[in-house]
């Protein structure tokens, strides 16, 4: 990822400490201040196309009994997720300089608090204050300057995990404090020196109530963050927020609009102004996530639940893409769409024919299927790649949920990835460059994709190669079930929740 913030260039949003800001999401950061008496007073800067916060701070330490520094943060009731990429701007002065992630009882000096803090040197550690006035104790990590750090407040156990160079999170240390019921979460900078102001750069900063909090199980559908990525920059924006619980963005080929669904229908939403319009798909109007736009932007696919023959199950429809009467494609049902072949010719799925899950294709405009996987268990996800040669799919059948290949009439199937975590829906980018997918950890039934889970999103060469963890953020079903890509493979979109 190239950094953008060496220096720091475009409208900045200049906020002195005593400023309130507007809270419409979480972790929008609200309460400014210094802890302690710093002598030199911080302040914060916000770039608000890229979700960027620029802070500066002094401060003589956070240790021993008390601390100065200056600290962005909300009050949360919940147990949540605060998340962060951050790095420091120029070389600084003392080496212990710290800047990072905080969960703080109160804003007093000496409050109890648990941190995990990335020193100017490198050094990575898991920071806190057991009671008021205490002592504070640190725990190290063998990890140096980590890109993306993680602390989870799950009751009274905070939980740290780190990523460096874009591998999977690593969970390295935890303890057991209590803050009491209302904490201050956020993100701060102290430039451990007391006439000294340091600079550090948080992006990509979340912060997540998980399912726990609301019930588990039992939790309602979670409101909805639609999100890009950018491959250059590696900035997650955040580009519409909703109460409602959407699902599946696919990105237009003009570039102009993403298309998600929610409660049964398909919406339009325009990037440059983020209006929301309905789509008009006649009488199917019980669509799931499975749906996507053909290769020349005229029609949507999509999948319906129909009730027929005593059953309700998922059928396969095109429609025009600006809307109209609903054509069905397959005679049979359950079927799940997932790619359109690169010529608009074929439609790929995924169906349930006699108590199994596989891979069939069939015409565009209706006609035979035809079965392309028989192995036993779940296959799933197929998707062409942009020059026909292969269709990817995802499949259980090696133990553990992969990502796989085939040529378009089924032969040739060959196995792609093979680590320790579930992979799903593998989206080529239209360059041809790079498979997208969305990872589950191991301890998710290989076969299942629930929503309300810590996943991730990753890349890897379509030609082969290393796989790179590009988002770590509190999703599943609805992140990433469909075809995303922006027409120039430079980003992409997704949907993160939160409650």
């Amino acid at each position: 990822m190239k950094n953008r913030y060496t220096l720091l260039l475009g409208l900045l949003v200049m906020v002195q400490p005593s400023q309130v800001l507007s809270q419409t999401v979480r972790g929008a950061f609200p309460d400014a201040r210094n802890i302690g008496d710093p002598a030199f007073k911080g302040s914060f800067r916000y770039e608000a196309a890229d979700g960027a916060w620029i802070l500066r701070g002094s401060g003589t330490n956070m240790w021993g009994s008390r601390d100065e520094f200056f600290f962005l943060s909300e009050q949360v009731n919940d147990d949540c997720i605060l998340s962060a990429n951050l790095h420091f701007t120029g070389e600084g002065v003392d080496p212990h300089r710290k800047a990072g992630v905080m969960f703080r009882a109160t804003p007093e000096d000496d409050s109890p608090y648990v941190d995990v803090a990335v020193h100017g040197d490198g050094l990575t550690s898991l920071q806190y204050r057991m009671e008021k006035g205490g002592e504070t104790r640190e725990v190290t990590t063998q990890v140096k300057s980590p890109g993306f750090i993680q602390l989870e407040k799950s009751g009274n156990t905070f939980i740290m995990r780190v990523s460096k160079d874009q591998t999977p999170l690593d969970e390295v240390a935890s303890v057991t404090v209590d803050l009491g019921g209302k904490v201050h979460a956020g993100i701060f900078v102290c430039s451990h020196h007391p006439e000294v102001m340091e600079e550090a750069i948080f992006y990509n900063v979340r912060l997540d109530v998980p399912a726990e909090a609301r019930g588990g199980l039992q939790a309602p559908p979670s409101p909805s963050r639609l999100e890009t990525f950018d491959l250059e920059t590696g900035l997650r924006r955040v580009v519409y927020t909703t109460s409602d619980h959407i699902e599946a963005p696919n990105w237009s080929r003009n570039g102009k609009f993403l298309i998600f669904n929610k409660e049964g229908k398909l919406y339009r939403f325009i990037l440059r102004n983020g209006k929301v319009k309905v789509i008009d798909t006649g009488e199917a109007d019980a669509n799931n996530n499975d749906h996507g736009i053909s290769f020349d932007g005229k029609k949507l696919a999509i999948s319906h639940h129909l009730e027929e023959n005593g059953a309700r199950h998922s059928i396969i429809y095109t429609v025009p893409l600006k809307g109209g009467t609903p054509s069905r494609v397959t005679p049979l049902g359950p079927s799940y769409w997932h790619g359109w072949s690169p010529d608009d010719q074929w439609l790929t799925y995924c169906a349930e024919r006699n108590g199994n899950y596989d891979v069939y294709k069939i015409p565009a405009t209706g006609g035979e299927e035809i079965r392309l996987t028989t192995a036993a268990g779940l296959d799933d996800g197929p998707e062409y790649s942009p020059d026909g040669k292969y269709i990817y799919f995802n499949s259980v059948r090696s133990g553990s949920m992969q990502i796989w290949r085939m040529k378009p009439d089924g032969s040739g199937q060959e196995q792609v990835t093979d680590d320790q975590f579930n992979n799903w829906f593998a989206h080529p980018s239209p360059d041809g460059r790079w498979l997208l997918f969305i990872s589950y950890r191991p301890d998710v039934a290989p076969g299942d994709h629930p929503r309300n889970q810590r996943v991730m999103l990753r890349l890897m060469p379509a030609a082969g190669g290393p796989v790179k963890t590009v988002a770590f953020l509190y999703g599943g079903q609805g992140t990433l079930n469909v075809p995303s890509w922006s027409p120039d493979s430079k980003k992409f979109a997704f949907v993160s929740y939160t409650y």
